[in-house]
Formats: C-alpha cells, sequence, structure tokens
C-alpha cells in the first residue's frame, strides 16, 4: 500500500527526474558527466527529503483533545487546555490557548440557531475557541468570528454548515460579546482553579464559593 510519503516521493522524485534528463541532454554525454550527475542527484534527493519533512510536518490539528465537563445545568468546563494554531497563510492570526477550568455556556453562538445549529456539534471544538475569545476580549469580534471559522475548517466541516455558523455568529453575536463585557465588569470570573465533585452542582451555586477561581 503507498503511503502518503512514499506517493510524495514519487511525484516530486519523477518531477525531479523529467528536469534532471532534461540536464543530461543539454550538458553533454551521459558517461561523461556522471560523476556529477551522481552528485546533482544525491543533493536532489536531500532537498526532496527536507522539502518533504518540512511539508508534513505542517500540522493543521487542533491543539489538544477537548476535554470537558459539566454542571448540573448545561453549562461546561474544560479539564484540560485546548488550542487553535493558525495554518500557512494565516500568520496574521496568532494562536489562541484556551486554559483548563474555561467555563463555557456556548452562548457565543446565538441561542436563536441551537434548533438546527445544535452546540455541542461537530464545531465544538471551534465554539468553545470562540466563547473563550468572546469572554477575554483581546482581540476584536471580526478576528474572534473568523478563528471562528478558520477552526470549523481546520475540522473539514462541511462549507455549509461553516457558512451557516459564521454568519449566524455575524448576525447574532453581538449581543453575546456586550453580555460578556458587562458580566466581567461585574466582577464576574470564568477560570476555575477548582472543579465540583458533585454533579448535582450548579454553576450559579459554585460560582458563588470563595477560592473556586483563578486569580
Amino acid at each position: 500500500m503507498m503511503t502518503r510519503r512514499s506517493a510524495l516521493r514519487w511525484i516530486v522524485g519523477t518531477a525531479a527526474s523529467f528536469a534532471w534528463g532534461g540536464e543530461v541532454f543539454t550538458r553533454g554525454s551521459f558517461l561523461g558527466e556522471s560523476n556529477a550527475q551522481e552528485s546533482d542527484q544525491s543533493a536532489n534527493e536531500m532537498s526532496m527529503e527536507t522539502w518533504m519533512n518540512e511539508w508534513m510536518s505542517v500540522s493543521k490539528a487542533p491543539g489538544g483533545m477537548l476535554k470537558i465537563s459539566r454542571f448540573r445545568e448545561p453549562i461546561y468546563f474544560l479539564t484540560a487546555p485546548i488550542s487553535w494554531i493558525p495554518n500557512p497563510g494565516q500568520e496574521r492570526y496568532q494562536a489562541v490557548t484556551v486554559p483548563k477550568g474555561f467555563v463555557t455556556d456556548f452562548a457565543s453562538i446565538p441561542r436563536i440557531f441551537w434548533s438546527v445549529l445544535r452546540p455541542d456539534g461537530e464545531y465544538a471544538y471551534a465554539a468553545v475557541v470562540h466563547d473563550y475569545l468572546y469572554w477575554i476580549q483581546t482581540r476584536s469580534r471580526d478576528e474572534a468570528d473568523h478563528i471562528f471559522k478558520m477552526a470549523m475548517e481546520d475540522f473539514e466541516i462541511s462549507a455549509l454548515t461553516v457558512g451557516a455558523m459564521y454568519r449566524a455568529v455575524r448576525v447574532g453575536g453581538g449581543s453575546s460579546w456586550d453580555g460578556n463585557a458587562q458580566k466581567k465588569s461585574q466582577g464576574e470570573k470564568r477560570i476555575l482553579a477548582k472543579f465540583p465533585q458533585d454533579p448535582r452542582m450548579k454553576w450559579e451555586d459554585w460560582k458563588q464559593r470563595p477560592g473556586v477561581f483563578a486569580p
């Protein structure tokens, strides 16, 4: 079975052999320049190997598995950090790391759309990143929404769904953005230092306890 690496090697090697063959006929006889050609071929193989290693090392995968727990009501918190890393061509955006303990209710996806676009669908990972950006508000809302779109694309979600989710947050996300700003101004926190152990615990009760939030 041909692996991804062997397929790449064949494609690049074939292209290189055509170019190398062209040099053979333009420079002179094969026998007269065999040593130089062997040296060139060795260099080409090293360059090809370097190129393949670099190409295959570019990871479009999200950083970390989505590990969550929840309160009694449908409010969730991360039990391990996750991250979004920009792909080649997206360097104008900085990476996002969502810390362990972040509390999310997926509210950055307008609830009016939940009946057709459930917040815990296959784009849940991207939604948590989006919720975090909507909470910390260290970047513009436009940038947060665009990162949400790119994060969904990393999961190879259908273009139709990506487009629908992106339009949903562009149209209806403003109220969540403004609501988060108001809650933060009132002193609300969203990064837990301690997790509840009782599955009956409610978020509204837990957040009133002293010492449960990270400084």
